[in-house]
């Protein structure tokens, strides 16, 4: 049995008008099985969120293949959803009418959506706060909703780019633990793009290293620490020993990408 997500050398320059074109990828080429965890990182710009798009379709590669399950990706599906780090919530819609949006636009029954959306607040801490509109709610909540809202149409991959990257420090710890315990009880299969080597070790089964752009995969780790995971298991040396390991993978690439100046 093949590897559930595969991407074999694929590639994308971008092409603006009155501006030199820019590659963004270069080659990369990456397997996920199904129900793992993979962490994606890189400078920025080596185009880790360009990989997502490509992914969740709604960008083309140049050259090269993706697959899902064996099938060619050739545009957005809804067994893949996106999680954002902008929380992209409607204003004029209250939480519980957020989580069921892509529900609705699937044509599923009131009752139904309603019942699946209340499952996933409560299952997302937000139980409590379906009637809130989002400019009642703190950043950490807003992205608990943004999860659900992913969650609510039941993907069989769940993309995330930078989810928590806006939250202040003990927000984003607290989230990374709430993931993890949806993440056990789900078993999606997860693609997440961060900047935070601690971050990655912490979620990831592996993690995959990105060289500075364009693109390509340097290196990937496995992380084998034991699941579930808590927070105290980052202050073991096991885990520091991880970090540098990334850290190791990574550095030359910063150094690559400073050194060019983009």
């Amino acid at each position: 049995m093949g590897p559930y997500i595969q991407a074999k050398n694929i590639s994308l320059t971008f092409r603006p008008k009155d501006r030199e074109p820019v590659t963004a990828l270069d080659g990369f080429t990456l397997d996920v099985a199904k129900g793992e965890f993979v962490a994606l990182v890189g400078p920025s710009g080596c185009g880790k969120s360009t990989f997502l798009n490509i992914l969740l379709g709604l960008l083309r590669a140049d050259t090269g293949d993706i697959r899902m399950n064996g099938t060619a990706i050739t545009g957005p599906g809804s067994e893949r959803a996106m999680v954002f780090q902008e929380f992209g919530l409607l204003p004029w819609r209250n939480v519980l009418a957020n989580v069921e949006l892509g529900l609705e636009l699937k044509g599923i029954p009131t009752a139904s959506r309603r019942e699946s959306a209340m499952e996933l607040l409560e299952m997302t801490g937000l139980a409590g706060f379906e009637r809130h509109y989002p400019h009642e709610l703190s950043g950490g909540m807003k992205q608990r909703v943004g999860l659900a809202r992913a969650l609510a149409t039941d993907p069989e991959v769940l993309l995330m780019d930078e989810p928590f990257a806006a939250l202040d420090a003990q927000t984003r710890d607290l989230m990374q633990t709430e993931l993890l315990h949806i993440w056990d009880r789900t078993k999606k299969t997860v693609v997440f793009v961060t900047h935070s080597i601690e971050e990655a070790a912490y979620l990831s089964d592996r993690v995959v290293v990105m060289t500075a752009r364009p693109g390509r995969t340097k290196e990937i780790l496995r992380i084998r620490l034991p699941r579930p995971r808590d927070y105290e298991m980052r202050l073991l040396p096991e885990f520091n020993e991880i970090k540098a390991g990334i850290w190791r993978a990574l550095k030359d690439e910063l150094v690559s990408k400073s050194a060019y100046g983009s």
